[in-house]
């Protein structure tokens, strides 16, 4: 058995220690590698760059170990067991790689576990040291691995069937609160780490709904035995990353329900729909996946068209599942909804990049945004939720309210249950034409490879819900909510203060800031004689005329320019939904 001891003797150094044995190495020549991207965040990582010393034994005598390449090392003629001993610096505190110091440890896999290439099927173990730290005998491990000794969030040994299932596994340590509540006969943990307050029933109770809905959207019983929810909470922080039977999770204190507040905070909100969407992932990714995920490169990227649907149906469901299992109101959801559905509009990306195409360009394009993503690109997870809301209300429209996406859903996880295959391009497609007993290629194609507006207007119509879109009350306006004072006026930009001004932070495609020649990058310091700051901004564009001309002054670097800008009127790209008949039959349907 291939066997990992990982212990942390320099915390505040923010080193992880970590010896790799191998009892039978290829005698051949071993090649040792360290994965460049982690499933579910498709960018390339390097993980490889925070490996700072490594060294090897053959037969306990110091040999000599060759890089290969940025994440790859060689071991040549060791017949015997051979030891491989690194360093890894871990001070990246998200849900993607490792973070240590003297408060807490979390790491992937993927960023501290070497592969032994040819060697992945073979079971491995792994020993977790406890840290040698004054208050050291305090910390305890919160993983989902598999648990060889001791008892639950003792350090110790654990073991996977394989390095796949390895690095599916996160470990948090430290001092930690622990929650522990059951969904559908599975025990779930939230693991908290951090200084935060929290009202601890409100939380447990509210993922008890949101993991059965979930469970029992897709059937009994949940394809884990047990699930963790690892939870660091910071000052300023957002993000969640799924695992096999765990999710990490970043989030701000203010993400957390606070004692004695009963409201539903935009933030709490927030924070339910990610765990939410980490949930779903349980099925759709972690299980249903596409069939190039099955056994992924981790050392390349690795291509596929189909993140609208594995992302962008998982962000459907989402806040879909808060709504149907009662964390949230309608009135709450519909503002959800038109917030994605303003995301969408505001961006000319649309108009250049279809979901697939988004999907396949992850690597290079959404996981690289720059100061023109907005003019450039659209989000499969955004524009993935309407495709997945189109989708939905067509089936449940053309079957009178018989089948619907929740279908579809059903038959990709039993699919999985028969045969563990990952999916083909066009298998979604295939099981929604035989759901309808239609067609439905055409209308499918346009959705997803085609750079065209959603039919999302008319099919809510089918639900009794009508779409607005109105002018947006300034940069802070997500949408999703009626509006009034609303600005005369649009430059067409979104800005930041800063020390000397205004920065601007984007320029959307024939705007009037691009119109005048104004880019991102640049600081206005006055608009028609006057200092600019934010406040001053803001009454000016809700006072001023479109069409009126005005005088700004900027730096482009150091360098001093001067503009004539034409403002213009507002454009309708702020989404706002209304119910226009609750007791609409196929509402009812869609929303329980």
């Amino acid at each position: 058995m291939i066997h990992y001891k990982i212990s942390s003797a320099n915390p505040a150094g923010h080193y992880f220690d970590i010896s790799l044995t191998i009892p039978a190495p290829d005698p051949s020549g071993q090649v040792l590698r360290l994965p460049a991207w982690i499933p579910g965040s498709y960018m390339i990582r390097d993980f490889a760059r925070n490996i700072i010393e490594i060294d090897a034994l053959c037969n306990n005598a110091l040999v000599v170990l060759t890089q290969q390449d940025k994440s790859s090392w060689l071991l040549e003629n060791c017949e015997g067991p051979a030891t491989i001993n690194y360093r890894v610096y871990a001070w990246d505190l998200s849900v993607r790689t490792a973070h240590l110091d003297t408060t807490h440890g979390f790491f992937n896999g993927t960023s501290v576990f070497l592969e032994v290439v040819g060697q992945s099927q073979n079971p491995c173990s792994v020993e977790i040291v406890r840290p040698d730290l004054d208050d050291g005998l305090l910390w305890q491990v919160a993983t989902t691995l598999t648990r060889v000794e001791g008892s639950d969030f003792e350090f110790g040994l654990f073991q996977a069937d394989n390095y796949q299932e390895l690095i599916d596994h996160p470990v948090e340590m430290g001092q930690f609160t622990q929650l522990e509540f059951m969904a559908c006969g599975i025990r779930h943990d939230v693991i908290l780490t951090g200084r935060f307050q929290c009202d601890e029933e409100r939380l447990s109770v509210d993922l008890i709904k949101i993991c059965e809905q979930h469970i029992k959207m897709f059937g009994e019983p949940a394809p884990m035995s047990r699930y963790m929810f690892l939870v660091m909470v910071v000052g300023d922080g957002y993000g969640g990353l799924e695992h096999r039977s765990s999710t990490s999770l970043l989030c701000s204190r203010k993400n957390l329900p606070q004692p004695g507040q009963s409201e539903l905070t935009e933030e709490y909100r927030s924070f339910l729909g990610l765990c939410s969407h980490e949930y779903f992932h349980s099925w759709n990714v972690k299980r249903i996946k596409p069939a190039v995920f099955d056994k992924p490169d981790l050392s390349q990227e690795v291509y596929t068209p189909l993140l609208w649907a594995f992302e962008g149906i998982t962000s459907y469901y989402d806040d879909l599942a808060l709504l149907r299992c009662g964390c949230i109101s309608r009135e709450n959801y519909f503002e959800l909804l038109g917030q994605t559905l303003t995301r969408v509009e505001r961006g000319t990306g649309k108009t250049r990049q279809s979901a697939a195409e988004s999907s396949f360009n992850a690597w290079s394009k959404f996981y690289k945004q720059d100061e023109n993503a907005a003019n450039a690109i659209v989000s499969y997870y955004a524009k993935g939720t309407l495709i997945a809301l189109c989708i939905d209300l067509k089936i449940r429209q053309m079957t009178d309210n018989q089948r619907s996406l929740d279908d579809v859903m059903r038959i990709l996880w039993s699919n999985f249950l028969d045969t563990g295959n990952g999916l083909t391009e066009n298998e979604i497609q295939n099981i929604i034409n035989q759901l309808v007993e239609t067609d439905l290629s055409d209308f499918l194609h346009q959705l997803i490879y085609q750079h065209v507006d959603l039919p999302v207007k008319e099919l809510l119509e089918f639900i009794s819900v009508k779409l607005d879109y109105r002018e947006s009350a300034g940069q802070q306006d997500k949408g999703g909510k009626a509006k009034n004072n609303l600005p005369a006026c649009s430059m067409g930009a979104n800005v930041k203060d800063s020390e000397a001004g205004l920065t601007i932070v984007s320029v959307k495609e024939n705007a009037a800031a691009q119109k005048a020649g104004i880019s991102a990058g640049d600081t206005i310091i006055a608009i028609n004689g006057l200092r600019a700051n934010l406040p001053y901004y803001q009454s000016w564009l809700k006072l001023a005329e479109p069409g009126s001309k005005h005088r700004l002054v900027c730096f482009r670097r150091d360098e001093l320019m001067n503009f004539e800008l034409e403002l213009l009127k507002p454009e309708k790209d702020t989404a706002v939904l209304t119910v226009i008949d609750e007791s609409n039959s196929s509402f009812n349907h869609w929303a329980n």
